[in-house]
């Protein structure tokens, strides 16, 4: 495995307080996370994602439409893209980031296009 996206999924309209309690503990806990990432050399790429309130999406005709393409109830409020040598250390990182955010975190191994 090279590698992957760890996504950050939430329930419902997800935005950030960052002034309250839990968003503090949270920051600490991801600030950590993102620590361990980069001592590994296993960080490529991390961020934060604004509400999906927040986004368009485009049809192949052009048209552009305000809101997230999928309406669901869960929305994505992150992720890391990171280097795992193998799926054991890939899982690792999945459970060390659902335990920093304190919730769900979901795998996706990236495809390898030479």
């Amino acid at each position: 495995m090279a590698k992957c996206l760890l996504s950050v999924w939430h329930d419902g309209e997800y935005e950030v307080e960052f002034s309250s309690e839990l968003a503090q503990r949270l920051m600490v806990q991801v600030g950590a996370f993102n620590q361990q990432l980069i001592d590994a050399g296993a960080l490529v790429f991390a961020e934060g994602l604004m509400p999906a309130s927040s986004a368009t999406f485009a049809q192949p005709d052009g048209t552009v439409t305000a809101g997230p393409y999928n309406p669901h109830p869960r929305q994505m409020g992150g992720f890391w893209v990171v280097e795992a040598a193998d799926p054991a250390t890939a899982d690792r990182w999945l459970l060390e980031a659902s335990a920093a955010c304190e919730g769900v975190v979901e795998l996706r191994p990236m495809q390898d296009n030479g």
